[in-house]
């Protein structure tokens, strides 16, 4: 769905409406600045706590650690797609100064956050017993305490989603230090606090993921403030909309399809680890994953702070679509390039560095195939941006539909033909296809978009 944003205000005063290039620029420079350090300053205390923990609680129970990490974000995008839909929809209502609007259309979506969030946890709870003994091939000593430890996660699905949501809400806003502050101190909390569980209580996972889950709780609780702050007195009190549902689902539906299979693609590697090498090896590829992959804070920074401006400013002004897209492509690209080439060069060094020689021989070469997918990931980001910021998550749904289908099969051989190196060679291949077919969509978007506009203003 396109929603087209137009301003009410008389033709002289329409100058007034949106703010200068220079505004722009500055404010979209500051925002992705916020990004960068929400995202990328709990980074410093991973680094400290995840040799840590390895050391502390052993490989294969902190790679279990990373699968319910894993799991936690999987099963949280039972959001629907409302968590990105309520961005773009209140980013546009507010464009066009439908404040009226936006209890209702903000109620709405949160109120489905918790319904659908919730059947997320129940899901997550029915499968807790067969993925603790059988599925992802834990040893016997650690089966109970894994089942246990998904039981407490499934309790945090619910405040999870809608935590989504109401970060939704804020960037809509685009109050990105509000946002990244939360996301410091959750981010801290996702390695700092196992750490201190171990540290001052015990090393077992139950009280890793109790840590894990009594943060995200206190994270809702902080967003629900802010955006409780954000919005006109009584706002709690308007009604369920069919129409802003409607409206919301046209975009989340699709946006749904990429929220379940885009995360099982990054996931689905580990957990195929897991299952045909074991569990004890899954650490040797997720810890410098988890590790190199946070480099994606750099365009996701950039591309979250992109997203509600071009929400704003796609259907209004195609000359600054145009402008921002391409600009922000070539700051990824030149910003990506060398730290990935970096990456792939030192990988041997700076594992041996960081978690020891006998772990550096197990994933270095690992590590070099991952740079390049990281490059081609990283400079996906803008064109993925850009087409949903025009309300088009249909494109992007079919896109992670094909990808799907032929990524687990060459997921599964790559595995059987190169060990662990195979998981890393067939998430590269998958990326680079990734990135080739959006810009390839993008392009076209743009072009149709760029004759339309020729043709209107030829008619005049």
């Amino acid at each position: 769905m396109e929603l087209t944003v137009h301003c009410f205000l008389p033709k002289t005063s329409r100058a007034n409406c949106w703010p200068t290039r220079e505004q722009r620029l500055m404010s979209l420079r500051r925002n992705t600045l916020w990004n960068l350090a929400g995202t990328g300053l709990p980074l410093l205390l991973a680094a400290v706590t995840i040799p840590y923990l390895i050391k502390h609680v052993g490989v294969e129970a902190f790679g279990i650690l990373t699968l319910v990490w894993a799991l936690i974000g999987y099963f949280s995008l039972f959001d629907f797609g409302l968590g990105r839909a309520l961005t773009q929809q209140v980013a546009a209502a507010r464009s066009a100064n439908l404040h009226a609007s936006l209890p209702s259309l903000i109620k709405t979506g949160l109120g489905f956050n918790g319904a659908t969030g919730l059947l997320g946890g129940l899901v997550l709870a029915a499968l807790a017993y067969p993925l603790a003994h059988h599925w992802l091939n834990v040893s016997a000593a650690l089966q109970s305490s894994t089942f246990i430890a998904l039981l407490i996660a499934s309790a945090g699905i619910p405040f999870t989603t809608v935590t989504t949501g109401l970060r939704g809400i804020l960037e809509a806003h685009e109050d990105f230090r509000v946002v990244n502050l939360l996301r410091m101190v959750l981010g801290a909390a996702n390695f700092g606090l196992p750490a201190l569980s171990v540290m001052f209580l015990d090393n077992s996972l139950i009280w890793m993921v109790l840590s894990l889950i009594g943060a995200r709780i206190m994270m809702f609780i902080a967003h629900a403030w802010m955006v409780h702050q954000k919005l006109a007195t009584g706002w709690m009190a308007a009604k369920f909309n069919i129409d802003n549902m409607r409206r919301l689902m046209s975009f989340g539906a699709w946006m749904t399809v990429s929220n379940i299979i885009s995360p099982l693609m990054v996931t689905a590697d580990r957990f195929v680890i897991s299952g045909v090498l074991g569990a004890g090896v899954v650490a040797y590829y997720t810890v410098p994953f988890e590790g190199i992959v946070r480099v994606l804070v750099i365009p996701g920074a950039l591309t979250t702070a992109l997203f509600p401006r071009l929400a704003t400013v796609m259907v209004t002004d195609l000359a600054e679509t145009r402008r921002l897209y391409q600009k922000c492509l070539k700051i990824v690209t030149v910003a990506l390039l060398p730290i990935c080439l970096l990456i792939a060069l030192g990988s041997k060094w700076g594992l041996t560095l960081w978690l020891g020689k006998d772990f550096a021989d197990q994933s270095w070469a690992v590590v070099s195939m991952m740079a390049l997918g990281l490059l081609l990931n990283g400079i996906a980001h803008v064109p993925f941006a850009a087409i949903q910021a025009g309300g088009d998550a249909r494109t992007t749904a079919y896109l992670h539909l094909f990808e799907l289908a032929f990524y687990i099969p060459l997921l599964f051989f790559c595995m059987k033909s190169f060990g662990i190196l195979g998981a890393a060679i067939a998430w590269t291949v998958r990326v680079g296809f990734d990135l080739f077919a959006l810009l390839v969509f993008q392009n076209r978007k743009m072009l149709v978009a760029h004759n339309r506009n020729t043709q209107m203003h030829s008619s005049k």
